[in-house]
């Protein structure tokens, strides 16, 4: 499998795991020392795996409410052999999101090692 499509499927990882709220899903894609963050609001988030894990275990599925499905790669940047940056946009209603993830490629494959986010309540109606 090429480097693009690796990393492609490392994305749909990422975003079938957001829509079903799956802890195991999220463990597949994201490095365990991942770290995580944003600002949005006023509200400034600086997370590790763990932290983030508890909160989606705490929330509901958009899979659960039978939410529509937003998934959009924006952009894909493979700059080295080693890493890539993908734009993407998703969904946790009524947030439309715009995350920044950054993947390593490791022994065992391409890894989200970093994500940034950022949403917007009115980008998205149900």
């Amino acid at each position: 499998m090429d480097d693009r499509t690796a990393v492609l499927a490392t994305v749909q990882g990422y975003f079938d795991a957001l829509y079903d709220g799956s802890v195991d899903g999220f463990r597949a894609v994201f490095h365990p020392q991942a770290q995580l963050f944003s600002s949005e609001g006023g509200n400034e988030a600086a997370l590790d795996m763990e932290s983030y894990m508890t909160r989606v275990a705490n929330r509901a599925a958009p899979a659960s409410r039978n939410d529509p499905r937003h998934d959009e790669v924006v952009s894909l940047t493979i700059a080295s052999p080693t890493t890539a940056h993908v734009r993407v946009r998703d969904a946790l209603l009524p947030n439309r999101f715009v995350d920044e993830l950054l993947l390593v490629k490791f022994a065992g494959g391409w890894k989200i090692v970093s994500k940034a986010w950022a949403y917007d309540t009115a980008a998205v109606t149900a």
